[in-house]
């Protein structure tokens, strides 16, 4: 086979994984943001408030980011694929078995499992994307498989309204029985289309970044490496504070909507969807940004965004109708959604050999602040109000602009 034809075979199938992934991930938010939509309903029926269930939905965020440190790694180690195919069947179980349940202790531990269990899908995704896409096209292609993650919140709002009408003598039990089952028609196509790596399909790899010292190489060795590297730590950091800001919007817009302003659970979900939407078309624009205009650079696209996060959320609180308000988010939603640039820096840092442990160490991270922002937010609205929890979040973004800015000046390892 000639250079050229081995070429375009090389794209052909780096297009097929970056989609094959995308499509299987763009149902999976049904079973992990379900929760955010059905809050207030699973408070009255348990009598609880609230506060307590946005700490149960905190269960999730925990198992996650500690499954995410480790099983990026795992993936590598044992098969980035059978971890993914696990992961999702035994995310839809959870699920199921939650929209039974009646008690809301073994509620919270079904959804810490499903947290683990959700956790193994993204950062071994990745891994295997930067197997296919090389550097100077890596932004791109992250940047595509988080648009159907911003795409999969969209699903997620439509997929638990539409059970619901549906359903509705199920209540929220049929935000968790039905939106996560069309993930296993998919699972079908991807078992076959999705290939690990280039050698799979007799095609040469891509030039790894890091090579291999046997002598010294173990399972740990990765992340002694990636932790010694100052850059790495700041984009924890980053990654964390990005956590609290997402989730924080994502888990608390939907309850603030008919808390605040006294829309029903359908009104609250519809006036919340442009959040994700532009989180969805963030994604469209970050990677042109990134590495067109900026060429390569991270930072600036961070810089940019945390500017316009900080404005939007200071003016958010002020804003009283629902239709401004929804249109804001829409604008939120674009400049929040900073975890595209982020994917893009685990493969820089990590390569393609340890892309996949970056990955999952930063994804670790950013659920870290999903976790704490859970029942964090809660305190505050219940302490403060709701105005506070935006005028928080925008203060975190500046907070992020300063780290960016020292990210800036640092060289990569």
């Amino acid at each position: 086979m000639s250079n050229k034809l081995n070429s375009k075979k090389f794209k052909e199938y780096a297009w097929k994984m970056l989609l094959s992934f995308g499509f299987i991930y763009l149902f999976f938010y049904n079973g992990r943001q379900n929760i955010n939509l059905v809050m207030t309903q699973m408070a009255e029926d348990f009598g609880s408030t609230t506060t307590t269930i946005g700490i149960i939905s905190s269960s999730l965020f925990w198992c996650y980011a500690f499954g995410q440190l480790i099983n990026g790694r795992l993936g590598a180690y044992f098969g980035h694929k059978k971890f993914m195919i696990v992961g999702i069947i035994m995310s839809t179980i959870m699920n199921i078995l939650i929209s039974f349940q009646n008690s809301i202790i073994v509620i919270a531990i079904f959804w810490g499992l499903n947290g683990y269990f959700q956790s193994m899908v993204w950062s071994n995704g990745l891994g295997v994307l930067n197997k296919w896409w090389t550097k100077d096209k890596r932004g791109f292609a992250t940047g595509i498989a988080t648009a159907f993650s911003g795409l999969a919140q969209v699903i997620t709002y439509l997929s638990v309204s539409l059970c619901i009408e549906i359903a509705p003598e199920l209540g929220w039990r049929a935000g968790f029985r039905f939106p996560i089952i069309p993930i296993l028609f998919l699972l079908i196509p991807f078992s076959f289309l999705f290939k690990e790596k280039p050698e799979d399909v007799g095609l040469k790899p891509l030039n790894q970044t890091h090579k291999k010292n046997k002598k010294s190489e173990n399972f740990f060795y990765p992340y002694k490496k990636l932790f010694r590297n100052p850059k790495m730590i700041l984009f924890c950091v980053i990654s964390a504070i990005a956590g609290i800001g997402r989730y924080g919007l994502l888990t608390w817009i939907p309850t603030y909507f008919m808390e605040s302003m006294g829309l029903s659970i359908k009104e609250g979900i519809f006036s919340s969807i442009l959040l994700p939407i532009g989180q969805a078309f963030a994604m469209f624009i970050f990677p042109f940004l990134t590495d067109k205009v900026f060429k390569g650079k991270r930072e600036p696209m961070l810089a940019l965004a945390s500017i316009l996060t900080f404005i939007s959320m200071i003016a958010f609180p002020f804003i009283h109708s629902q239709s401004i308000a929804s249109l804001i988010l829409l604008v939120v939603g674009i400049f929040s959604m900073i975890t595209g640039v982020i994917w893009s820096v685990a493969g820089d840092i990590g390569g393609t050999e340890y892309s996949s442990t970056a990955a999952g160490i930063l994804d670790w991270s950013v659920y870290m602040g999903a976790a704490i922002q859970a029942f964090m937010f809660g305190f505050i609205k219940d302490t403060f109000g709701w105005s506070a929890i935006f005028i928080t979040i925008g203060c975190l973004y500046i907070v992020i602009l300063i780290l960016t800015n020292m990210s800036s000046k640092l060289k990569e390892e």
